[in-house]
C-alpha cells in the first residue's frame, strides 16, 4: 500500500492541474466504499469541522504545532494554549479524526501536512471568513430557495445573506458596519494574491500600446480596490504613455496604494465612466460580484466611454462546458447565496456582452487550474 501512496503523489507532484485531479480521483475512490452511514456523517459533519477548525485557529494550536520541533502531549498543549486539558483533548481527538493534526503516539502529537496549512495566515483569514460570514449563508440558503420557489436569484437585496444577517443591505454597505467580518474578508483577498499569476503574464499589452498617445488614459481600473492592479501594471510597463488610473469607492481610496503615476479616484461604477477613450478598461473580479441587471449597468457605462480603439479586459474565471472543480463551484454557488450573481462559462460571457453590444474578441488563460481568464472585448468593427 505504502508503495502505492509514494506513486501517487510522485504523479501528482507533476504539475498543479494533476495534483488536484489526482485529489479528485481519491476523493472519488473514496467516495466509492462509503456506507450510507459514512455518507450522512462525512456530509453532516462538515459544519463540525470547520467549527472545530476554528477553534485551533482562534487558540493557535495549529501554529503551536507547527513551530514544534518535538510531540506535544494534551496536558503540553493545555498550558501552552490556556484551556481546560479535558476540552483540549475532546478538539485535538476530533482535529486528529480528521487528519488536521497527527496522532505520534499515545498522548502524543505533531503538526502534518495539513496542519501546516492551517498554521499559514491565509488559512486562518480564509477560514474566518468561510466560519464567520459564508458559512450563515450557507445554512439560510435551502430555505431561502424554497422560498423563492427556487427560481435564481436577481436581486441583490433579496438573497440568503440578507436573511442569515437580518438586514436589508447588501454586502459591502453591510461590511462597512461589521469590521469583524469585513477584516477577515480583506486579509484573504490580499493574503491569496499571487502577482506571478497574472493576466499580465499572457495578455500582450506591448502590442496593443504601440504608439498610444501620453495625452489619453492607457489604463483604467474599474472597482479596483486599492490598486493592486494599477500597481502591477506600472511595475511591468513603467514607461508605458499615458495615465494609469483606479478607480473605486471612497472607502476603498481613501486606502489606496501610493503607487507613483497612479491617479487615485472616486469613482461608482453604476455612474457614467468619465475617462473616455482609454486604451485599456480593467475589471478583476468585478462582475461576478454582481446580478445580471447590474452587469450589464457596468457594460454599458464602460462602453459609452470606449472609442474602436478602446479594451474592455474583463478578468474572471471562465468556466469549462462540463467537469467543473469544486472549488469553482463552490464560488459559483456563493456568490448565488451573497450577490444573486454568478460566474459564467464562455457562452454565457459571450452572451451577456452581445446583449449590450460588445464583442468577445479573444480569451487569454492564465490560470487553468482554477479557470482565470482576461477576456479581450471590444466595441464590434460595424459599429
Amino acid at each position: 500500500m505504502e508503495k502505492a501512496f509514494d506513486e501517487i503523489k510522485q504523479v501528482a507532484a507533476q504539475d498543479d492541474q494533476t495534483r488536484r485531479s489526482t485529489i479528485t480521483a481519491l476523493r472519488d475512490l473514496a467516495n466509492s466504499l462509503e456506507t450510507t452511514n459514512d455518507t450522512i456523517h462525512r456530509y453532516g459533519h462538515m459544519n463540525l469541522q470547520t467549527a472545530t477548525v476554528k477553534i485551533g485557529i482562534d487558540l493557535g494550536l495549529f501554529k503551536l504545532l507547527a513551530q514544534s520541533s518535538s510531540p506535544l502531549s494534551v496536558e503540553e498543549l493545555s498550558q501552552k494554549l490556556g484551556t481546560d486539558p479535558v476540552l483540549a483533548n475532546r478538539i485535538i481527538r476530533f482535529l486528529t479524526s480528521i487528519g488536521a493534526v497527527h496522532e505520534a503516539g499515545r498522548n502524543q502529537f505533531t503538526a502534518n501536512h495539513v496542519t501546516k496549512n492551517l498554521s499559514e495566515n491565509l488559512a486562518e483569514a480564509g477560514l474566518s471568513h468561510y466560519f464567520g460570514t459564508a458559512s450563515p449563508m450557507y445554512q439560510t440558503l435551502p430555505a431561502f430557495l424554497k422560498k423563492t420557489e427556487y427560481k435564481d436569484p436577481a436581486d441583490e437585496l433579496n438573497t440568503s445573506f440578507q436573511d442569515a444577517f437580518n438586514t436589508d443591505l447588501p454586502v459591502f454597505p453591510w461590511f462597512a458596519s461589521h469590521p469583524g467580518h469585513l477584516a477577515p474578508f480583506n486579509d484573504y483577498m490580499r493574503l491569496r494574491r499571487k502577482p506571478d499569476v497574472s493576466w499580465l503574464t499572457v495578455y500582450p499589452v506591448a502590442d496593443e500600446i504601440k504608439d498610444w498617445s501620453p495625452e489619453k488614459a492607457i489604463f483604467v481600473n474599474i472597482g479596483g480596490g486599492v490598486g493592486h492592479q494599477c500597481a502591477e501594471f506600472k511595475q511591468k510597463f513603467p514607461d508605458a504613455p499615458g495615465k494609469v488610473i483606479l478607480q473605486d469607492l471612497p472607502a476603498s481610496i481613501a486606502k489606496a496604494l501610493p503607487t507613483p503615476g497612479v491617479d487615485n479616484t472616486v469613482h461608482n461604477f453604476f455612474e457614467p465612466q468619465p475617462v473616455k477613450g482609454a486604451k485599456f478598461y480593467h475589471l478583476r473580479g468585478v462582475l461576478h460580484n454582481h446580478p445580471p441587471h447590474k452587469v450589464r449597468k457596468l457594460l454599458e457605462n464602460t462602453k459609452s466611454a470606449m472609442t474602436e480603439d478602446s479594451v474592455i479586459l474583463i478578468d474572471e474565471m471562465i468556466f469549462p462546458e462540463s467537469g467543473v472543480h469544486y472549488d469553482a463551484a463552490s464560488i459559483d454557488v456563493t456568490m448565488l447565496t451573497a450577490f444573486a450573481s454568478m460566474e459564467r462559462t464562455e457562452a454565457q460571457w459571450r452572451k451577456t456582452l452581445a446583449d449590450v453590444g460588445l464583442e468577445l474578441v479573444k480569451t487569454y488563460t492564465y490560470n487553468p487550474v482554477s479557470y482565470e481568464s482576461v477576456m479581450d472585448v471590444r466595441l464590434p468593427k460595424s459599429s
